[in-house]
């Protein structure tokens, strides 16, 4: 049962060559490029997704970081794009292991530090104590700023890894129950299946939002003297 249940996790389909990681990319591949020219309700829809979160991003980042922006916006689109293409049936879902995650998190992060670190030393190093702290606190304050910077890129890949293994768990415990299940039983687990596969939509969309906004209020800290 558990090696079932886990199953839908697992990114090798044999010893020798593992096809599951191509869902990433697969439906860029198969989608045609008029898709992305022709005016219809997605392509609307798509626009104002971006218009709403550019100009969020511009309010975090200031008009002069236009490459942040345009990363978030990336970024926002690449893990919707996962988390959703994560809910069709016999569908890898990329997004629920911390290969996936880290592999946004950390370059993301460590680029973010680096640049702050190269080009806004004083201002790096003044973010680690709060203003109008004690100065018994300091030494204290320190410790905990740096702790804080050095879990970030892991907790935004265990969130977005966590949320996305929790719903899918859960449809297939029900899923599993279908088999033996009687026909009043049964239009039950369908009705809750339905639900959950509109929370798993709902939970797609604000984890990608979540991931996109968190990495751009950890660049607007770094970048702070730049948008001034």
């Amino acid at each position: 049962m558990m090696t079932n249940l886990f199953s839908t996790f697992d990114p090798a389909t044999n010893m020798n060559l593992s096809m599951n990681w191509t869902s990433v990319l697969i439906s860029f591949i198969i989608m045609p490029t008029t898709y992305w020219v022709s005016l219809n309700r997605i392509i609307m829809l798509l626009s104002k997704i971006i218009n709403s979160l550019n100009n969020e991003f511009k309010l975090l980042m200031g008009v002069n970081n236009k490459g942040m922006t345009i990363m978030g916006i990336s970024l926002f689109m690449f893990i919707l794009f996962n988390n959703m293409m994560g809910l069709l049936p016999y569908i890898f879902t990329s997004s629920s292991h911390l290969a996936f995650t880290m592999t946004l998190a950390l370059p993301l992060w460590l680029s973010i530090m680096m640049f702050g670190w190269f080009n806004h030393t004083n201002h790096m190093l003044a973010h680690l104590v709060p203003t109008g702290t004690p100065n018994i606190l300091m030494p204290f304050m320190v410790l905990i700023e740096t702790t804080s910077n050095l879990i970030r890129p892991g907790s935004l890949a265990v969130r977005l890894t966590a949320n996305m293994i929790a719903g899918h768990l859960l449809m297939s415990l029900l899923g599993n129950n279908t088999m033996s299940a009687s026909s009043m039983t049964l239009t039950l687990i369908y009705l809750v299946q339905i639900m959950l596969m509109m929370f798993e939509m709902a939970v797609a969309l604000i984890q990608a939002y979540v991931f996109s906004i968190l990495s751009t209020l950890y660049a607007s800290e770094v970048m702070y003297e730049t948008t001034q």
